[in-house]
This record gives structure tokens, sequence and C-alpha cells, in this order.
């Protein structure tokens, strides 16, 4: 069995995890656990996200009344979270124009790592 990946956060800035409820946060935990042990998820769970990069993918979470986005980047030795939202507009692409620069920090952050 491979070895489980690490969960890193692109920021450098202490992060704060998002208002989720209970239950929210329990599946969250569990589909990053998922990912981490090499599980590629598909829909209804995650969908990759071409135009923000290659290798990127949403995580959907549904909450009670809010419906979360975690983007996230798969990478031979993590997981790499970019970034998460309330997903407030039709389509993510439209409310995370900043994404795909983000995400091109990861190509940096690695290099450095």
């Amino acid at each position: 069995m491979a070895a489980e990946k690490s969960v890193v956060w692109l920021t450098g800035e202490s992060v704060k995890s998002p208002p989720f409820s209970q239950e929210a946060r329990l599946e969250a935990g569990y589909l990053i656990w998922r990912l981490q042990n090499g599980e590629l998820l598909t829909l209804p769970y995650s969908r990759p996200m071409p135009l923000i990069g290659k290798l990127c993918y949403e995580l959907r979470i549904q909450d009670k009344d809010v419906t979360w986005r975690i983007i996230y980047r798969i990478d031979q030795d993590a997981i790499v979270i970019v970034m998460f939202f309330k997903k407030k507009t039709p389509t993510t692409e439209e409310c995370c124009g900043d994404v795909q620069a983000q995400t091109q920090g990861v190509r940096r952050w690695m290099q450095k790592s």
C-alpha cells in the first residue's frame, strides 16, 4: 500500500477552518482522507478543474444551507489545498477568478519544498 499523502495549505498564513456544520466537517475530512490514500474521487464528490490548472479539482461539500467548494491539487506526495469558499455563482470559475494564479503558486511552492 502506498504511503498516505500529506495535506498542505498553499497559503503561508495561518488557516482557519470554514464554518462547516459538524456533519459537513466530517464529510470533508473523510473525503480528504480518501484523497490522501490515493483514491481519485469523481462526481458527486469532486470534479476536475482543467481551467484552473493541471491536476486541480474541486471538492463539493453540501452543508445545511450552503454549498462549499475546496479547490485542491493532487501532487505526487501531497494534497495541496488551494482555497475554500461558499458557492454563490452558477460556475466555480466565475467566483474565483484568481484561483488560476494561486494554483500556479503550487508549482513554485513545490519547487521550494
